[in-house]
Order: structure tokens, then C-alpha cells, then sequence
């Protein structure tokens, strides 16, 4: 039971903290894009692979534990 708590307590956090940055994702490319249109496609390709990443990572790391 406080496992599965403590897996939806960090689920929790790590999707807002993801969310907070899709709200801002907007305003942070058009800011890279003032630089170059290829920083602007970087920030989404970084944003969308440490969705993933950071979700892979936890996988691997509840995996270890048992």
C-alpha cells in the first residue's frame, strides 16, 4: 500500500512539473527561435525526450529496488 502511494505521489510531481512546462513551452521556443529556428526544435525534441527519459529511468529504478 505505501508503495503504491509513493509511486502516485511521484507520478503526481513529475506530470505537473511536465505540465507547467507544456503551459510555458510556447514562450521558451519563441525566445530560442529569437536565436535560431533549430534552437527552437531542439527545445521540444529535449522536452519531449526527458518526458519519456525521466519515466524510463523510474521504471528502471523501481525495477532494481524489488
Amino acid at each position: 500500500m505505501q508503495q503504491n502511494r509513493s509511486t502516485l505521489i511521484a507520478a503526481a510531481i513529475i506530470m505537473a512539473v511536465f505540465a507547467l512546462l507544456a503551459f510555458y513551452l510556447p514562450d521558451i521556443m519563441m525566445a530560442a527561435a529569437e536565436f535560431s529556428p533549430v534552437a527552437a526544435g531542439a527545445v521540444v525534441v529535449l522536452f519531449l525526450l526527458g518526458f519519456f527519459v525521466l519515466f524510463w529511468l523510474r521504471g528502471r529504478h523501481q525495477n532494481r529496488k524489488r
